[in-house]
């Protein structure tokens, strides 16, 4: 019923532990309401932060430092909106945000997608009907071009600088249609793109050739709620699931002439080998080299049991928030 948004300090780096617990209480800085969920969130810049309501508002809050608090810099009511037959307006969720200092694109329950500047009132461009089902998430492909993933397993691109109302692309899942729920772009390879969806899968996707997914990985037993390429380590992907679970895809180097970890307590690893792998995974994503026979997947909460809804990494820290109403840092991704 009441929400909020909060800013906490988890301290300095170097506090860590052995296996990465951080000793020292993580501190909030400040908070202040919010009116409806929070769907989504990102750092305009190293102030602002845009967050991304149920109600279907957009609003950008800054985080004032000298006195640590939280105050409503600007607000776009009904970003995301259904008509009424009486054409009063239903807010419908905002589903996903995505920032490029200062544009700001938004996607939500109503097909709707906006592209809003952080110093304008009005949007800059709305596209109306941009898809007939739910939005669920939405990337930068580059500066004029963004990537959305939908309900019905399609994953299309939108080129801003055109006026037409239509996707530059197309792509989409063969079959049943299984909703996309995440996708994040490859940081140096913008032709690589990760998406996850209802069923658990997580698809690698070459917008260069194709309209299908280069290949399926069996990942999780639910849903999966994110997924994220390491931003400066990209051979490393990170998915988290309904089904309680935080995957680390590693793609970095033979897993053959790894230690295993299968003898190292906590750690689930999963070898797969390329039976089960499409032949064009492996930039690693991709490349068709013989050698690397492998990916190490490792489970990085085994005994989870609630759903872990949202992740994001940065160096060697990892940072997601589950059902059990707790946030986590892990401090030592590459120990």
């Amino acid at each position: 019923q009441d929400n909020r948004v909060s800013i906490w300090s988890v301290g300095d780096l170097g506090n860590a532990g052995l296996n990465g617990e951080y000793h020292g209480e993580p501190h909030l800085l400040c908070d202040i309401q919010h009116n409806g969920d929070v769907m989504d969130m990102q750092f305009l810049d190293q102030e602002r932060i845009v967050i991304a309501s149920s109600t279907g508002t957009v609003t950008i809050f800054r985080h004032h430092q000298n006195n640590q608090t939280l105050s409503a810099n600007h607000r776009w009511e009904k970003a995301h909106y259904h008509v009424g037959q009486d054409t009063s307006w239903g807010g419908a969720a905002c589903t996903g945000v995505v920032c490029s200092n200062p544009e700001i694109v938004t996607v939500g329950e109503d097909g709707r997608i906006n592209l809003f500047r952080a110093d304008q009132k009005d949007a800059v461009r709305t596209i109306d009907n941009a898809d007939s089902s739910t939005l669920h998430a939405v990337t930068f492909l580059r500066t004029t071009e963004i990537l959305t993933v939908n309900s019905i397993g399609q994953l299309k691109i939108w080129d801003l600088r055109q006026q037409r109302n239509e996707p530059s692309q197309i792509f989409s899942l063969a079959g049943d249609r299984v909703p996309l729920h995440c996708v994040d772009r490859h940081p140096n390879q913008q032709h690589i793109v990760a998406t996850g969806g209802q069923d658990g899968m997580l698809s690698i996707w070459d917008i260069r050739q194709g309209t299908m997914p280069v290949s399926l990985l069996n990942a999780h037993e639910a849903e999966m709620w994110e997924v994220h390429f390491h931003p400066s380590d990209p051979d490393h992907l990170f998915t988290c699931s309904e089904d309680g679970s935080l995957w680390h895809w590693d793609t970095s180097t033979n897993v053959s002439e790894k230690p295993s970890f299968l003898h190292q307590g906590g750690r689930s690893t999963a070898y797969l080998s390329h039976s089960t792998i499409n032949q064009s995974v492996v930039s690693a994503w991709l490349s068709n080299d013989p050698t690397k026979d492998r990916m190490e997947i490792t489970n990085l909460i085994p005994n989870q049991t609630l759903s872990v809804n949202s992740l994001d990494v940065l160096g060697p820290c990892l940072v997601y928030g589950t059902d059990a109403e707790a946030i986590y840092v892990n401090r030592q991704l590459f120990a």
